[in-house]
């Protein structure tokens, strides 16, 4: 009998030996993450650069814009439209002159429709580039990439 004690005692200590304390560590967790957040919140220092921006006014109408760009559409067979209008390639080219000249600050919208072919519109927006060198107003030029019928 004497050595079934202590074989009984053995392992009642070995039981009490590998028994892990759950509280100690949900102490130690949250002290961490404590220590973490305010060690992260230390280091945000928010920069700001000052904007003004513009208010939205409600019901207003929108200004004329006194400067609105042109519509220079290309089609099929060489088919030109300058604000629906339909001009040659010579007619497209002299208006071009005329409006960088009179315009302060020109700006051309070049759209094409599924007709157009790929060499019209590169000629027409190397006759937009060239007239831009010798005239002191920058021609600003937009790509429309939404479909539009032809001549709209």
């Amino acid at each position: 009998m004497a050595g079934g004690r202590k074989s009984k005692k053995l392992t009642e200590e070995v039981e009490k030996k590998a028994r892990i304390e759950v509280i100690p560590l949900i102490d130690v967790i949250f002290f961490l993450l404590a220590t973490f957040v305010l060690f992260t919140l230390s280091l945000n220092r928010i920069q700001s650069i000052e904007i003004n921006l513009p208010q939205a006014v409600p019901n207003a109408r929108p200004q004329e814009d006194e400067d609105k760009p042109i519509t220079l559409q290309v089609s099929d067979n060489g088919n030109y439209y300058w604000n629906q209008e339909l001009l040659s390639l010579r007619e497209v080219e002299i208006r071009l002159d005329n409006y960088v000249s009179d315009e302060p600050n020109p700006r051309v919208l070049l759209t094409t429709d599924d007709l157009a072919r790929y060499g019209d519109v590169i000629t027409v927006l190397d006759m937009v580039r060239q007239v831009e060198p010798g005239n002191p107003n920058k021609v600003q030029v937009s790509f429309e990439t939404v479909y539009r019928p032809t001549g709209r």
